[in-house]
């Protein structure tokens, strides 16, 4: 079995007075030394509140060190930690809540009204991170914790987004954090010296492994703000203070809307990543523009989550490409009767290594659909991989649709979209149609003021695209609707007016 040790209790032992946490908004900053000291005085608090090895503790909370520190706490008492969702309604959350039975929460300010009437009835303690918890961690007892974190023993669940169906708990591993920080270490040359920036909702896999984790365990510095705001975030880059960043593409996307951006020298930040969503080409244009490179990955909550991840070498020369597997992951692509596809061919693309979640919690019917006779994990995303290497992805299997016998990928047809001057983000799905079977509808978001028509968007998608590409509906939205972590659900789309029209 293999093992990692304390992180925190090495880190301190190392660099006692290298800062770990920076706290924007307050400035207040948080040494390793003293991390570790906090998250001993939390591990006893929980222990002292009947938390044991095995138990869930929940926390619904924005960005903040203190989450952080319950993470470690749990680590050091073999509790699960679970991140609670504060975007859900309190219906959403009680579903999550019965599904982990948590032996405690915790809550800051701003959701403690959620977690109030989340938690009602259930007999769970609430406990306010903004009053109660600093006060009862110092306390209490310092709990120094177990000698090693075995790998294969669950951390943290993360739930995910349901955008097709009830959220489920991936099991989060020790060894899934080890890998994690490894694979992110060799992309970006992350070492102690490095700062990065927390504000990624820590509901979701990036806002802890991204690069948060990865800087902990190098022993760098994490600058934290309670959510996304780009003003802060530029201010950061121009002031040298960011390193290594990934982000999602609606954020990118915010960044180059915001005044300050085109005064922001880009390239004081070493490592610019993207993840979570597909990236549209114009925006990494956008950013290479400005003497930035903008490197695209792809990979998922059940990897840990770094797979691909593309090399600053290949962000424009290849772009659209999500890059190669990082060293301790290997993908393939597989077709719908289990053959292994040769290179540039379209399949489902497959993950394997030691970073691999184990499963879903409590749900061995979907553990064991989400792998293959031979171990691989099935993504449920459709993409390709040349033959150097480099991956690209065209969309989930599901949302490829059939146009008159032609296999459509909406990914396509969002990028076109998206290289006009005009569009701020599309969306295209395919619906039924009583001639060609399926067509596409796009949902458009337009910059204000341009005048851009449904008219002038079918021109320009006829002008690059084939006609069978060609949507046959174009409805432009004010917003479209979004998961916790930023994808676009387009199951909630609504439905075009169909007709028996031509396209």
């Amino acid at each position: 079995m293999d093992i990692i040790t304390d992180i925190t209790a090495r880190r301190a032992a190392l660099s006692p007075d290298h800062i770990a946490f920076h706290d924007v908004m307050t400035g207040r900053e948080v040494s390793y030394g003293e991390l570790d000291r906090n998250c001993c005085q939390a591990a006893g608090f929980l222990s002292a509140r009947g938390v044991r090895a095995g138990d869930r503790v929940g926390v619904l909370c924005r960005n903040r060190v203190e989450f952080f520190e319950l993470l470690f706490a749990c680590a050091k008492l073999g509790a699960i930690l679970v991140p609670l969702n504060w975007r859900m309604s309190d219906r959403e959350l009680r579903d999550l809540v019965s599904d982990c039975t948590p032996r405690l929460c915790l809550s800051g300010r701003e959701d403690r009204a959620l977690a109030q009437k989340a938690l009602a009835g259930t007999g769970i303690d609430l406990i306010d991170l903004d009053q109660e918890y600093a006060p009862a961690r110092d306390a209490a007892e310092p709990h120094d914790g177990r000698e090693a974190w075995p790998g294969d023993e669950t951390w943290y669940l993360i739930y995910t987004s349901g955008t097709t169906g009830r959220p489920k708990g991936v099991i989060q591993t020790y060894r899934m954090a080890q890998v994690n920080a490894f694979n992110i270490t060799q992309a970006t040359g992350l070492s102690a010296s490095d700062s990065t920036l927390n504000f990624l909702p820590l509901f979701h896999t990036a806002g802890i492994n991204l690069h948060t984790l990865p800087t902990l365990f190098a022993g760098g510095r994490v600058h934290i703000l309670p959510g996304f705001e780009p003003g802060p975030l530029l201010a950061l880059v121009q002031s040298g203070q960011l390193d290594v960043l990934l982000a999602v593409p609606s954020v990118f996307r915010e960044l180059i809307l915001h005044p300050d951006f085109e005064t922001t020298d880009l390239t004081r930040t070493r490592h610019w990543a993207s993840g979570g969503a597909p990236l549209p080409d114009a925006i990494v244009t956008a950013f290479a523009e400005r003497g930035a490179r903008l490197c695209n990955g792809f990979g998922m909550t059940e990897t840990g989550p770094t797979a691909f991840l593309a090399d600053p070498a290949d962000a424009l020369s290849h772009i659209g490409s999500v890059g190669k597997t990082q060293p301790l992951v290997d993908a393939r692509i597989a077709a719908p009767d289990g053959r292994i596809l040769p290179p540039g061919e379209i399949g489902e693309v497959q993950f394997f290594g030691p970073g691999l979640t184990p499963g879903y919690w409590q749900r061995p019917a979907e553990t064991a659909e989400l792998f293959t006779d031979d171990g691989w994990l099935r993504s449920g995303d459709l993409g390709r991989i040349d033959a150097e290497g480099h991956g690209y992805v065209v969309g989930r299997i599901k949302e490829m649709y059939i146009s008159g016998g032609e296999n459509v990928y909406p990914i396509e047809i969002e990028q076109v979209l998206d290289e006009h001057p005009d569009i701020l983000e599309a969306a295209v799905r395919g619906v039924d149609d009583p001639k060609w079977g399926e067509v596409g509808c796009a949902y458009v978001r337009i910059r204000p003021g341009s005048g851009l028509t449904q008219e002038g968007i079918t021109r320009w998608c006829r002008d690059h695209l084939a006609a069978y590409k060609t949507p046959r509906h174009i409805l432009i939205c004010d917003d479209l609707p979004r998961t916790s972590a930023g994808k676009i659900q387009k199951h909630l789309l609504p439905l075009p007016q169909i007709d028996s029209g031509a396209p």
